[in-house]
């Protein structure tokens, strides 16, 4: 599948070298872009639709609010350190925030998007960006691409990597996590509401920590409640 992938990349390099006039690596891609990718929506902010309900962009800034009033953005998912909160400014777009690094991403922060994504999604458009729109965010739109909509592992880094949202040295690790990741197991977990693949995730240690807290104390206040009970 990574072979194929870089196959096109190198087909397109070719394709440019080779041409009588100089062409642009841009005007290649937008030639053999799938109509199945995400399409350009606008330039300035790298902003492109993936479905009905959910787009992907570079980071936006208040000259964008017309924009997103106008496509009905509910929810905007930040995967940045930084807020949103300096530019989005209106109450009426929910601001969701999941920090996370291309070479530290595990299957955690992927379900965490994941279902960001679904729940957001019941609520009308989402909006998901990180700076360029092209590492952080290319990463958790080939995985929903992959995970939801059931695309080919190949299919989606293709889209990621060659569907003209920019360059990154965070592909590498975009790519890496990918082919390593396995999809049934994170569409079992997203089904179950589990936050990991792995009962041993910091997350899953928190649950179940959590949980076992939480059981110990029902135990204790049963345990109060019998003896306060009056005797027969």
């Amino acid at each position: 599948m990574l072979k194929h992938a870089l196959f096109a990349a190198l087909c397109l390099t070719l394709v440019s070298l080779s041409a009588p006039t100089p062409v642009q690596a841009d005007e290649i891609i937008t030639s053999v872009r799938s109509p199945e990718w995400a399409q350009p929506i606008d330039t300035h902010y790298n902003l492109h639709q993936m479905t009905p309900t959910l787009y992907r962009s570079g980071l936006p800034d208040s000259g964008a609010l017309p924009l997103l009033e106008k496509l009905k953005i509910g929810t905007v998912i930040n995967f940045l350190p930084e807020s949103d909160a300096s530019w989005l400014k209106t109450v009426d777009i929910k601001q969701v925030q999941l920090t996370y690094r291309t070479n530290h991403v595990d299957d955690s922060d992927v379900l965490a998007a994941l279902r960001a994504i679904q729940q957001a999604e019941n609520s009308g458009p989402v909006l998901m960006h990180c700076k360029h729109g092209s590492d952080r965010t290319g990463l958790m739109a080939a995985m929903y691409r992959v995970v939801i909509q059931g695309w080919s592992k190949e299919d989606a880094l293709n889209e990621m990597t060659l569907g003209g949202f920019g360059t990154s040295n965070g592909f590498k690790d975009g790519v890496r996590y990918m082919m390593r990741a396995d999809v049934d197991k994170l569409r079992t977990a997203l089904a179950n509401g589990d936050c990991s693949t792995s009962a041993f995730a910091l997350c899953s240690m928190k649950d179940w920590i959590s949980t076992s807290n939480n059981q110990g104390a029902d135990a204790v206040g049963a345990d109060e409640i019998k003896t306060m009970q009056p005797r027969e």
